[in-house]
């Protein structure tokens, strides 16, 4: 897993990319997902999403993902599980001062943002993990947040 997500940090505009053709098509399945339950869709989704994101980038399945805004490097692989950049602790070679053989996650999401369209997003502070959503699908998340917000501005527009 730890070749293959260093791998992917090295192509992140790549799969910056592929996030972007594939936001738009979960979220415009909103109907359908809405139909079948958001509860009933969870556990299939999610185990597609372990499954991918596993590969990929060794997901935690925090059920708050922030790739997109890491250089596609997931904070939660940081052995103190930091989601706002380094420690402090980094070695002088890059490495992780707790897990010395590892490279620090936050010098790959470096990495990875100069890569990406929008990688300025590595600069927004983030939020702390809520613990209550591990294990959760972040894709339904994102398609009801999206859903949700879609919603209240069509509300807004009939209300006037």
């Amino acid at each position: 897993m730890y070749r293959v997500r260093r791998w992917v940090v090295r192509h992140a505009r790549v799969f910056e990319m592929i996030y972007r053709r594939f936001e738009p098509v979960l979220v415009k399945l909103a109907p359908v997902w809405r139909r079948l339950g958001h509860e009933r869709v969870e556990a299939p989704v999610r185990r597609v999403e372990k499954a991918a994101k596993g590969a990929l980038f060794d997901c935690q399945m925090c059920g708050q993902c922030i790739l997109s805004a890491t250089g596609m490097s997931c904070p939660m692989n940081c052995p103190k599980t930091l989601r706002n950049g380094p420690c402090g602790g980094v070695r002088a070679d890059g490495h992780c001062e707790v897990k010395p053989e590892m490279m620090c996650v936050w010098v790959d999401a470096w990495e990875g943002s100069r890569q990406m369209k929008q990688g300025d997003l590595i600069h927004a502070v983030q939020l702390p993990v809520d613990h209550r959503l591990t294990g959760s699908s972040s894709w339904l998340r994102v398609v009801r947040q999206q859903d949700a917000s879609s919603s209240s501005a069509a509300n807004r527009e009939t209300t006037r």
